[in-house]
């Protein structure tokens, strides 16, 4: 036989050799690898879970501001149709009264006295 083919197989061989013997291994290791990029990985399954919750943060953020603008958009709708109130805001925040009226602001920190009524 010719020396280059001997050392041809001889090369092939000790490569099918090392295969034999560390080829589980390589595989085992490159399976766990993949599973580790799976889960911790830039779009792993964590990843994955964190956007997840952003979502659902988002779209509730999303739900009560648009319940928080419908309220906005009546409350803009009866202050322009609603005479009462207007009225009513009119007397709550700029005091306001009708003609003949008179307002009495009792401050909040204090209290009218009551004196206990006497016992018979």
């Amino acid at each position: 036989m010719d020396p280059e083919v001997t050392n041809k197989l001889t090369a092939e061989e000790k490569l099918v050799a090392i295969w034999r013997q560390y080829g589980r291994a390589i595989l085992a290791l490159m399976v766990a690898a993949l599973l580790v990029h799976d889960i911790f990985g830039t779009h792993g399954f964590l990843a994955m879970q964190r956007t997840k919750k952003e979502m659902e943060q988002v779209q509730a953020d999303l739900d009560r501001l648009n319940k928080e603008n419908q309220q906005l958009a009546e409350d803009v709708k009866a202050l322009k149709t609603d005479p009462h109130k207007i009225e009513s805001i009119a007397r709550s925040e700029l005091g306001l009264a009708k003609p003949g009226e008179v307002i009495i602001k009792i401050p909040q920190g204090q209290e009218p006295e009551q004196h206990p009524a006497p016992k018979p």
